[in-house]
Parts: structure tokens; C-alpha cells; sequence
């Protein structure tokens, strides 16, 4: 939990762990840099959590990214050996007394589907249904337009079943730009992993939090300009992104969270002893 103010609290949920290849983690990143930041296990992958928050903001009911939901492909589920000795999402807010028809915004910060895997469910008789009936959901229109018209390099993410029928009905508002989202709430566009690609920035009493979201899938990443994901769309964006939000980060003091880094999920970046941008971890107990 970070709370920011008594108006504004952030809450820590991981909806499943996976594993992965580095050379999609890291990218051109060579092994013998990587391999100190985030140990590959026996079979040469790393582990990537899927996170989420849960926000109370003056009133309002907040989730931020809803990680791979419950619809996940057995086959994919096994592949990347999905873990959740938590249980998921919608575990998560259970525990904290929150059920699904409490939500009254959803935040997806882009499309691809370990983000946004849960803005559907199920039913019992196979019928997709909002597994927040009473939410909005936003992300950017920029992010949705390439999400329907997807390339040879990025179908395999872009599922559309877990967001056409949400625009179609209404339920999915399209963002244009930067945008005040709620109290201390704001969707800021920081481009590269996608061009469509949203942050959400949080302040309240002069306290900053930034759920970086794929801008810096590992906390190593928003350290280093030069090292990010092979799933970037637009490297060199992201790295002029980065380069503008950690000088945003060292003004601010501001919390930086990061959505798949399982060893510093959340922390503050500040000048090592030689002038490095290095990020401190603050405790993140999860729900």
C-alpha cells in the first residue's frame, strides 16, 4: 500500500507470474549485463509479474491495468508457467472487501493482453460479459486504432475480445492525449513500448507516484536509457520517453512503480555516488 494522502491511496496487486525468454526482456541487452539484474532460473528464463493497483481516490474506485484475467489460453498458461499462489486480480480485491460491481474506473494503460486480459470474463455459459459491470474504462484512442489494426509484429499481444465489445457498447471511453482521470488521478501518453502507450501519474499533498507501466518493464530499465524490452514497438521513442520522466522522477521524489519487476516492484530514483540514476526499492507489500 502507498498512500499519498488520506484522499488517496494505491494499493499493490500482482494478478500472476510468468517467465520468459530474456532476449524478449532484455533485447540487445548482452547476458553477461542482464544476468545481474534479474537471474534467469534453470531453464534460462526470467520472471515477469503481471501488476495491477487498486486505487481509492476521493471516493472513487480505481483499477489500473487488469493483468491477464481468467480467460488465459491453457496452452499459453503453460508455456510461460503462470503462478498465482495469490490467486488473481479479482482475488486481490476481494481481500481487500472490494467485488467487481464497486469499480467505477478501469485505467488500461495500453492493450496488450497481459494488461488488459481481465477487462472481460466469462460466464458460466460462455458469454463475454465486463468483469466490471459498472466501470468506465479509458485508454488512449491512439492505442485502441493500432490495437484493431495490428501488423504482422504485434498481433500475437492485441486480443480484441478483451476490448471491441467494451468501445462498442459505450463502456470504453477513448482518450485523446494527456488526461485528468480523477482526484490526483492522470493518464499521461509516454510513448514507445506502443505509440499509444499510457502512464498514470498520481499526486496529492506535494506526494508524486508514476505507475510506469512498459516504459520500464523492469526497474533496470527506467535506470538505464539504452536497455529496454524487445516488445518496444519504438525503441528509440521509449528511450526519449524515459529520458523525460526520469528527470520528472529526480525532481519529484516521486514513487516510480514498475508492472512485471518482481525484486524492486516499486521505488525511488536517485544519483548514485558516481552520478547514476539508480532506483532505491521501497517496501511494496502486496494484497
Amino acid at each position: 500500500m502507498l498512500a499519498l494522502s488520506d484522499d488517496l491511496t494505491l494499493y499493490f496487486i500482482n494478478d500472476g507470474t510468468t517467465h520468459v525468454d530474456p532476449g524478449g526482456a532484455f533485447g540487445l541487452v548482452p547476458r553477461a549485463l542482464w544476468a545481474s539484474q534479474m537471474p534467469a532460473d534453470a531453464d534460462g528464463l526470467v520472471p515477469m509479474n503481471n501488476h495491477c493497483l487498486y486505487v481509492e481516490a476521493a471516493g472513487k474506485r480505481i483499477v489500473v491495468d487488469t493483468g491477464l484475467g481468467h480467460n488465459v489460453d491453457p496452452k499459453m498458461a503453460r508455456i510461460t508457467r503462470l503462478a498465482r499462489p495469490n490467486g488473481s486480480l479479482l482475488d486481490a480485491l476481494a481481500r481487500l472487501g472490494v467485488q467487481p460491481e464497486d469499480i467505477d474506473l478501469v485505467i488500461d494503460t495500453h492493450l496488450h493482453n497481459d494488461h488488459c486480459g481481465g477487462n472481460i470474463i466469462l460466464g458460466e455459459d460462455g458469454t463475454a460479459r465486463p468483469a466490471f459491470p459498472n466501470a468506465e474504462y479509458v485508454v488512449q484512442r491512439r492505442e485502441y486504432e493500432d490495437a484493431m489494426r495490428p501488423n504482422e509484429r504485434t498481433a500475437a499481444t492485441y486480443f480484441p475480445s478483451s476490448y471491441q465489445p467494451l468501445v462498442e457498447s459505450g463502456q470504453m471511453r477513448l482518450l485523446d492525449g494527456d488526461t485528468d482521470l480523477a482526484p490526483g488521478v492522470f493518464g499521461v501518453v509516454t510513448p514507445g513500448h506502443t505509440p499509444g502507450h499510457m502512464s498514470v501519474r498520481f499526486e496529492a499533498k506535494g506526494q508524486h507516484a508514476l505507475f510506469a507501466c512498459d516504459m520500464a518493464s523492469y526497474a533496470v530499465h527506467f535506470e538505464r536509457l539504452g536497455w529496454m524490452t524487445a516488445y518496444d514497438v519504438e525503441p528509440l521513442v521509449t528511450l526519449e520517453t524515459k529520458r523525460r520522466w526520469q528527470q520528472w522522477a529526480l525532481d519529484t521524489g516521486a514513487v516510480v512503480i514498475f508492472p512485471h519487476d518482481s525484486l524492486r516492484p516499486a521505488g525511488v530514483l536517485q544519483m548514485d555516488e558516481r552520478g547514476r540514476p539508480t532506483v532505491q526499492p521501497i517496501r511494496a507489500d502486496f494484497v
